[in-house]
């Protein structure tokens, strides 16, 4: 509504020109004072309040509240001007909802001459002291926020008919415009503190927990060791590990499935120990005979066997002062046990062909995956040389057990790579969803397999879950899994082959080419000690797996052609991406 001029009080002459220079200097110190009220150190509730009360000096008003709305237009924070929360709040209840929509909704400001003749306010009960004859005009503008309307300052004013008002409309629109503004920047400036504060608060109980925890001091205390990746509390445990044996010269037993990354951990209790600046010497003990694996240990003398035309020193002589490691330990006959254990022992050995005793001084670190006190009471392995290699046990998680590792394993062996390759393929999250349900019975070293081969199959920027091969049922990795023997593990369970959702160890159902025997197979697979119901659980599995239904099936135990007939017998439609 547009501000109206009473005609039956003309003003002098005089008074209406001398007027605007005074309000324009009421509005300057008002807008002074309201600043120094908002830039004060004080709660956002106690600066309004000030706000309020500052208004009620500059303006001659019966009432004034100032009002923060939510995002649903609900009244948030209302201050009133000398007055308490309780009250302010309900004389906000009381304006006509109209009246604080029409200003929200057009973020305009809103005169009314005379509430009482105004139809927006027909319905609204005002609390008067003065009488029925004075006129009761309102004022309101909105409160915004980079564009939206986040509150509202309304004034209303009392004035009777005989009188001639002292104020102009235009002047408290342009006043009251001018505070909502700095209320405004002022709301922003403090959601923006509070927030920052809350963070700063959290960050502080994060730490100061992390603090006194395990799991704190193992990152702290972790040394970065090149070539391995990974965050978990599994890795960080052997890490931690690492770091307390890598000081000692002690005898090292490196335990674990294959893939696990032996020989990284071997370099980094080298690279960590105070032989750090000797030789690291590394032998495959499964790759040789016996015969070579003697004279690559301790060397051999000239002619000391055919081809031998020279002397050549062997591994233990090459990693004096250093560190020797020996993968697949456990696969060495028993007669070349005892040659070891004597070096082990003693520290002294003889060269093929030779007959001087030579004394070195080895830091031997062993590993295998195989089960060596199955094989110890088996009488395949001596007792002996098992207690000398096995002083400090490290036993590597599978990469089954981390499953957090694998988005930044994955990450990793696609950076590489890209820098081989000279190619900027990126992994989706599709992507990395497909990686980490997946089981990798051959660990870290399956994984990296998977990402080169998909990166140099992958037709795009960007790899995708189709790109992979078991989202094909191409995986001939799974196929060696589901249909081979699982490997026995050092000291372990054997290696499961299919897994649920829990990651526990199912056994793989058989390949049934019989509808029946397909429907019984994967109703007992789906119902198991689920209480929910099959439909549900078919469901869980395919959207965690990517709606793929090959690798439903890995992860169900059952066949691609089982997960089929189910997904048809409970009329689940699939979702393609």
């Amino acid at each position: 509504m547009q501000p109206l001029e009473p005609k039956s009080r003309p003003e002098p002459a005089e008074d209406y020109q001398s007027r605007p220079s005074r309000n324009a200097d009421v509005a300057l110190l008002g807008i002074y004072e309201i600043s120094k009220v908002l830039t004060a150190p004080m709660s956002l509730d106690a600066a309004l309040h000030g706000v309020a009360n500052l208004l009620s000096n500059f303006l001659d008003m019966s009432h004034g509240l100032i009002a923060l709305l939510d995002t649903d237009g609900a009244p948030e924070l209302v201050v009133g001007s000398h007055c308490d929360a309780a009250l302010a709040r309900a004389q906000f209840a009381r304006l006509p909802e109209q009246v604080i929509g029409r200003i929200v909704v057009t973020q305009m400001p809103l005169i009314i001459e005379d509430v009482k003749q105004d139809p927006l306010f027909a319905a609204a009960s005002l609390e008067l002291d003065e009488s029925d004859a004075a006129f009761i005009s309102f004022v309101g503008v909105p409160i915004k926020d980079r564009g939206q309307v986040i509150g509202t300052l309304t004034i209303d004013r009392l004035w009777r008919p005989t009188e001639r008002p002292a104020f102009r409309f235009d002047d408290d629109v342009r006043f009251l415009t001018m505070v909502a503004n700095l209320l405004g920047q002022t709301v922003r400036l403090q959601h923006l503190v509070a927030r920052d504060r809350e963070r700063l608060l959290h960050d502080r109980n994060r730490l100061q927990k992390a603090l006194h925890s395990n799991v704190y001091e193992a990152k702290v205390d972790v040394p970065r060791i090149t070539g391995i990746v990974g965050e978990s509390d599994a890795l960080r445990a052997v890490l931690q590990k690492i770091r307390l044996v890598a000081r000692s010269h002690t005898t090292v037993l490196l335990r674990g499935e294959s893939g696990t990354g032996k020989e990284l951990v071997a370099r980094a209790l080298h690279d960590l120990s105070p032989r750090r600046d000797q030789a690291f010497v590394t032998l495959n003990c499964a790759a040789l005979p016996e015969s070579v694996l003697e004279s690559e240990l301790f060397g051999h003398e000239k002619g000391a066997f055919t081809g031998a035309l020279s002397q050549r020193k062997g591994r233990f002589e090459l990693a004096d002062k250093g560190t020797l490691f020996l993968d697949e330990i456990g696969e060495i006959s028993a007669a070349f046990q005892a040659k070891l254990l004597r070096v082990l022992q003693l520290g002294e050995f003889e060269r093929v062909g030779g007959s001087a005793t030579l004394k070195v001084d080895v830091r031997v670190v062993s590993a295998t995956n195989r089960n060596l006190e199955q094989a110890v009471a088996e009488g395949k392995f001596r007792a002996d040389l098992y207690y000398r290699i096995s002083v400090v046990p490290i036993l590597l998680p599978p990469l089954r057990e981390r499953p957090a590792d694998i988005p930044l394993l994955a990450h990793e062996f696609l950076s590489r790579f890209n820098r081989e390759n000279g190619t900027h393929l990126e992994l989706t999250d599709p992507a990395l969803a497909v990686l980490t349900a997946c089981w990798f019975p051959g660990n870290v070293r399956e994984l990296e397999n998977c990402v080169r081969r998909t990166a140099t199959l992958a037709g795009g920027v960007a790899i995708t879950a189709s790109d992979f091969a078991c989202s094909n049922d191409e995986c001939l990795s799974a196929m060696l899994w589901k249909h081979s023997p699982a490997p026995q593990s050092a000291g372990f369970v054997p290696l499961p082959i299919t897994r649920t959702l829990k990651r526990d160890a199912a056994a793989p159902a058989a390949v049934s080419d019989d509808a029946s025997e397909a429907e019984l197979s994967a109703d007992a697979v789906l119902a198991g000690a689920d209480p929910r119901s099959q439909r549900e659980r078919l469901v869980d599995v395919m959207e965690s797996v990517g709606w793929v239904q090959a690798k439903a099936a890995r992860v169900l135990g059952i066949t691609p052609r089982q997960v089929g007939y189910a997904l048809r017998k409970h009329e689940i439609a699939i979702k393609k991406f």
